[in-house]
């Protein structure tokens, strides 16, 4: 007998997420209800979601604030942030000093940017 497969993130991803280190400034609350706002970056991103460490112990399902300043992405002067509203629907640890990648897809606006690769650079 096959052991079921976690299907959470794979058969709802659409899109392939690119490589791609942008700031971002998330917000939400950690898995005892606490709120936090943490200053961090993207790992990889699509328009559908994006990937983060984080030192905040989050939960699958929990609703988080993403926001990314437009220096970073926007080819037009007199952009915003953008900001959205993502669900975590991945948990994995990162790194020993207990950081976690939390993996979100967004619930909000999508992010509306192409990028290349930073392994295609």
């Amino acid at each position: 007998m096959v052991p079921p497969r976690n299907t959470s993130v794979s058969s709802q991803r659409s899109e392939r997420r690119i490589s791609v280190r942008l700031p971002m400034r998330v917000r939400g609350r950690d898995s005892r209800g606490v709120p936090f706002e943490e200053e961090t970056s993207s790992e990889n991103l699509c328009r559908n979601g994006a990937a983060f460490v984080t030192r905040f112990d989050v939960a699958i399902g929990s609703d988080l604030e993403i926001r990314i300043p437009p220096s970073y992405y926007a080819s037009r002067r007199g952009e915003t942030d953008f900001a959205t509203q993502g669900r975590v629907v991945h948990v994995g640890d990162r790194h020993p000093q207990g950081e976690k990648l939390v993996g979100v897809q967004f619930t909000g606006p999508r992010f509306q940017r192409v990028f290349r690769s930073e392994s295609a650079a």
